[in-house]
């Protein structure tokens, strides 16, 4: 088969898709697409005469019974400007390739991450790691916004003042705050961007990694759309069950025999089962 040409794709290379603030991200490069993966699942006899809808049917397949390698055969690279405590969250994902800028041998941009004041909350109670749904009253979110505004500031002075003064960049660095801007190259196949995906566009992770990750999936919809297609209705849009929550399915719809082992769900375990059907 030839080399894989998306029109869809071709038409945003290289274009900035804002995030956040100062943030962004841009297709740089890609390999493969819809085609590449059936493509790939189908070597052992040759791709045929296929149809749209035999196509969209087999990776439909693949993708829900888990048949991953021919996913792999796609890879996109990124261009991908964000402040440095969401890189940190992002690196948590070790399937890609990843090369970030660097502060030793650039000097820093004066670019700081300030969130909105819709963005400032309190901290969740039930939630260790999140904020809750309760926002300040809108003074107090304006001097949060101030007092952060103020802090990043100061550092950026700090930190050009020591540049001034010819210290080495890699020292000069090390006091600027982690909502300072930095840029990365991330090249991943789409196997592992799916994993990403799955995992930043859950309700629970951080609101600004969200926010790339919606970014992310708007623009592999334009390099493998069929993919997405399926990836959104069997794993964005699903949700899996262990052996005790899926027989505590089977006894509330009344299917079939129960085994009498098997006891009703309680407690937290039932928290998180009721949580997934709702």
């Amino acid at each position: 088969m030839a080399h894989c040409v998306i029109a869809e794709a071709e038409a945003i290379l290289d274009k900035e898709f804002p995030v956040l603030d100062k943030g962004f991200i841009r297709l740089v490069d890609y390999l493969g697409g819809d085609a590449r993966i059936v493509q790939s699942a189908r070597v052992s006899y040759g791709e045929g005469t296929k149809t749209y809808r035999e196509d969209a049917g087999l990776i439909d397949y693949l993708l829900r019974n888990r048949h991953t390698s021919p996913f792999e055969q796609v890879v996109l690279t990124f261009h991908v400007k964000l402040p440095i405590f969401v890189a940190r969250q992002w690196i948590r994902h070790r399937t890609a390739r990843l090369n970030e800028i660097s502060g030793r041998y650039s000097v820093m941009k004066d670019d700081f991450y300030v969130p909105t004041p819709g963005d400032i909350a309190y901290q969740s109670g039930d939630n260790k790691q999140g904020r809750s749904d309760e926002i300040p009253d809108p003074a107090i979110a304006e001097s949060v916004r101030t007092a952060l505004a103020a802090g990043q500031k100061q550092a950026y002075k700090d930190y050009t003042d020591l540049i001034g003064q010819n210290l080495a960049r890699e020292l000069a660095r090390i006091n600027l705050p982690l909502s300072l801007y930095t840029e990365i190259y991330w090249q991943i196949d789409l196997h592992n961007l799916f994993h990403f995906l799955e995992l930043r566009l859950e309700s629970h992770a951080q609101k600004e990694i969200r926010l790339y990750a919606e970014v992310l999936l708007d623009i592999t919809r334009k390099v493998a759309p069929r993919c997405c297609e399926s990836f959104e209705r069997h794993i964005l849009g699903g949700v899996s069950f262990s052996r005790d929550e899926l027989a505590e399915l089977r006894r509330r719809l009344a299917q079939g025999p129960t085994n009498p082992a098997e006891k009703p769900l309680q407690g937290k375990a039932l928290e998180r089962f009721e949580e997934k059907l709702r």
